[in-house]
């Protein structure tokens, strides 16, 4: 049921910077004005500490959106806690003028209050799909294998009361996202997902043989896969972070992934394809792939970005990748 193309909302929560309220707004209007009658965003407590959250409901009430030409997915594990200092404490650097902190509650009881204060922040809309908030990440916390296996019933016990909300019938779906994929398939085993989104790991540069399999049973079960981060946090389309950390050209993993940029921009310059555009069709070539997730930070790369999910690429451009060995000769590409 759901569209090629989701909105993230983390820039809606001041991520690295403070974006104007009015701009906001105006953000969330050509959202809903691409991709009507149903517009999906993907948002998060932790996005600002509810602030992107806060924005999406008060923009739609304003644009007088019916929440049922709205779907929201809401990442849970986190909640609004007094902010004592100048920034907040949880990602300090990241995220900029905050009015509040956040805390990480990843548990049954937690789930439950991350979710209605979700549902507080957005107002007259709620989320339909719901998961728990980077449960890669909770996991690289421990400490020992103990410790590990005791954040791992954490996680689960998140999940029960996802589970709980479904049979309520308060939400229509279930998920997971994650930054490392191998989490994935982990708690795949003992929970049942209607969907996934895999982040920073399936990507023109970046794309596990591994994780190609595990989509391919993802499909055959049934499971919708959203691609997220297709510009390895904007590496591909000429950033200076790779995956969120700085390119460091002195270090020989860094050195090669500048090297391949470099091909690459060349090959799209060639083709008259813009480097974007080439990752995002990419993302969603990919079988068992239903759809990706673009970032609406800047009007005018929000509409070159939704365009480039309804134009395919000829064929030619992938086979250039392909002899200039920047890609292997996927199937799927030709």
């Amino acid at each position: 049921m759901l569209p090629r193309v989701m909105f993230g909302s983390s820039d809606l929560g001041n991520l690295y910077r403070e974006i104007p309220l009015e701009q906001k707004h105006l953000i969330i209007e050509k959202c809903v004005e691409l991709t009507a009658p149903y517009t999906v965003f993907d948002s998060a407590g932790k996005y600002g500490a509810g602030l992107a959250l806060e924005v999406i409901g008060q923009s739609l009430e304003q644009l007088g959106v019916s929440p049922q030409n709205v779907v929201i997915s809401n990442k849970l594990g986190w909640v609004r806690s007094p902010l004592l200092g100048k920034e907040p404490t949880f990602e300090p650097g990241i995220w900029k003028g905050l009015s509040y902190d956040a805390v990480q509650k990843i548990s049954y009881h937690g789930i439950i209050e991350c979710f209605d204060e979700g549902n507080r922040l957005l107002g007259r809309y709620s989320p339909q799909l719901v998961s728990v908030h980077d449960p890669d990440e909770y996991l690289a916390q421990a400490s020992s294998t103990v410790h590990r296996e005791y954040l791992f019933e954490d996680i689960l016990d998140a999940y029960r009361a996802l589970e709980d909300l479904k049979t309520q019938g308060r939400v229509a779906a279930i998920g997971l996202g994650a930054k490392d994929w191998r989490v994935i398939p982990e708690i795949y085993e003992q929970v049942r997902l209607d969907w996934v989104m895999i982040a920073n790991s399936l990507t023109l540069y970046d794309h596990s043989p591994d994780l190609l399999d595990f989509i391919d049973k993802l499909h055959a079960d049934g499971v919708a896969v959203i691609n997220a981060a297709v510009f390895n946090g904007g590496f591909l389309v000429g950033g200076n972070l790779y995956n969120y950390k700085p390119i460091d050209e002195s270090l020989t993993a860094d050195s090669q992934k500048l090297a391949w940029r470099a091909s690459f921009f060349e090959r799209c310059r060639l083709h008259g394809i813009t480097p974007s555009h080439a990752c995002i069709q990419f993302a969603l070539s990919v079988p068992g792939v239903h759809g990706v997730a673009v970032s609406p930070a800047d009007l005018m790369k929000l509409e070159e970005n939704f365009q480039a999910t309804q134009q395919p690429i000829p064929s030619s451009f992938w086979q250039d990748l392909k002899e200039q060995q920047l890609i292997p000769d996927f199937e799927f590409l030709k």
